[in-house]
């Protein structure tokens, strides 16, 4: 079974902008559903490719199923079936020490909020931070995803 291990992080700064890895990827995303139970289903347009993404539950390590969809159909599904606010963002990869980190920077309705996510190995693997990113949120639950889409404003910690 396909598992994701990941850990984020709050962004503070803009020296990340020096190590980006090519031009940022302009994202759209949705949820079709959020279970109860921490189970989602999204679906994402990244630029001009259609991705279908069954989670499990789990905050740092849980069951990641992932299909690539035709764009047209992600925009459908965007439009017709998805929930609440979509999640618009770019995200820029970035190296630092031998890994590669996501650097999202939201639009929307979460205008400002800038997050940084490393996906990992194992999940004890020992990682350097770089000095750009801030407060760990990788336990917080407001910060995935699905419960931004459906948030008012950016939480605070």
């Amino acid at each position: 079974m396909p598992v994701e291990i990941e850990r984020k992080f709050l962004v503070i700064g803009e020296t990340w902008r020096d190590a980006a890895i090519g031009p940022a990827l302009r994202m759209r995303q949705g949820y079709i559903a959020t279970g109860g139970d921490g189970m989602t289903v999204r679906v994402r347009l990244e630029g001009d490719r259609g991705v279908l993404t069954l989670k499990g539950p789990g905050l740092k390590t849980r069951a990641e199923f992932e299909y690539a969809i035709p764009a047209a159909d992600a925009e459908a599904l965007l439009a017709e079936h998805c929930a609440g606010p979509l999640i618009e963002k770019q995200r820029t990869r970035v190296r630092h020490a031998d890994l590669v980190w996501e650097v999202d920077e939201f639009g929307g309705h979460l205008a400002g909020l800038v997050m940084a996510e490393v996906e990992l190995t194992d999940a004890d693997q020992a990682i350097a931070l770089p000095g750009w990113v801030g407060a760990e949120v990788s336990g917080d639950a407001r910060f995935q995803n699905a419960n931004l889409a459906r948030a008012a404003r950016i939480p605070t910690l």
